[in-house]
């Protein structure tokens, strides 16, 4: 866990630095999940910097995760994009995990779009369909608002009953019914990871209400809920885990299902912003 005091000193810093290089300054961004690279390449007169780059950025250490952030316009739109992301399984305390989400709150991003690739639970989902988050469970085990709380950055209690922003999921729809892209609904569950899921896990998080699970995500929406930023969660669905029919999966064929499923996220994206 990282001091509140020495957290601030390091996003003010990052801040400080990304600053005199966005012009103007986005309000839009988007995080981007495993093996996902279409969208930061369609962005309009494109700039980016490593993560390892940045003061005191983490750095992604995940394959398929590039760890570059990419700047420019989407649909005419000021946008930051994170090609990549880090995740607790890699040792990283949520505190780190979250910091990229601290920095472009403090840069004036006020909309964020969190993406993912997950496994699908809900037997009446498809691997290679997308589903619009509409609520999350966080099973990881720990939260990235222990510890001192920072006030200027959020309230000690934030409530998180509306986590995903109404509004932007309406638009989701309706960009998705423009765009003819098959778009499922549903709860989000994060583990902590690396393992997958064993079928008894599976049958668990099916009762607890769970449609997709993953190891991301969570942590960011909650610290974005904190920073008061309006939240759109979209997962790809990698793969469907049927507890009475396991079957082994490799990173291999879930990078294969995303880069299928990808033109669609992207599509869904471009119409949400442009709304």
């Amino acid at each position: 866990m990282i001091p509140a005091s020495q957290l601030r000193l390091q996003v003010a810093e990052c801040v400080r630095f990304l600053t005199g290089r966005l012009h103007p300054l986005p309000q839009w961004a988007v995080v981007m999940g495993t093996g996902q690279t279409l969208l930061a390449s369609q962005l309009e007169d494109p700039r980016s910097l490593s993560y390892g780059e940045l003061p005191h950025f983490p750095a992604a250490t995940s394959p398929t995760h590039h760890g570059r952030l990419v700047w420019g316009r989407l649909e005419g739109v000021p946008i930051l994009v994170l090609q990549g992301r880090v995740h607790a399984f890699e040792g990283y305390s949520l505190h780190q995990v979250t910091l990229p989400v601290r920095v472009m709150a403090n840069l004036g991003v006020r909309k964020l779009i969190l993406t993912n690739a997950a496994g699908g639970l809900n037997p009446t989902f498809r691997g290679g369909e997308l589903m619009l988050i509409c609520d999350h469970i966080n099973l990881m085990g720990d939260n990235p608002l222990a510890g001192e709380n920072v006030e200027e950055w959020g309230l000690r209690f934030p409530d998180l009953s509306r986590v995903y922003d109404p509004d932007l999921m309406l638009q989701a729809e309706e960009a998705a019914r423009m765009e003819r892209v098959p778009l499922r609904k549903g709860v989000y569950v994060a583990v902590k990871g690396p393992s997958l899921e064993t079928p008894a896990e599976t049958r668990f998080l099916r009762t607890i209400g769970a449609d997709a699970v993953g190891m991301s995500t969570v942590p960011e929406a909650i610290v974005g809920v904190h920073a008061g930023l309006r939240l759109l969660g979209i997962s790809i669905l990698s793969n469907l885990n049927l507890p009475d029919a396991m079957a082994p999966i490799s990173l291999e064929e879930i990078v294969a299902t995303v880069a299928r499923a990808e033109p669609d996220l992207v599509r869904l994206i471009r119409g949400v912003v442009r709304a």
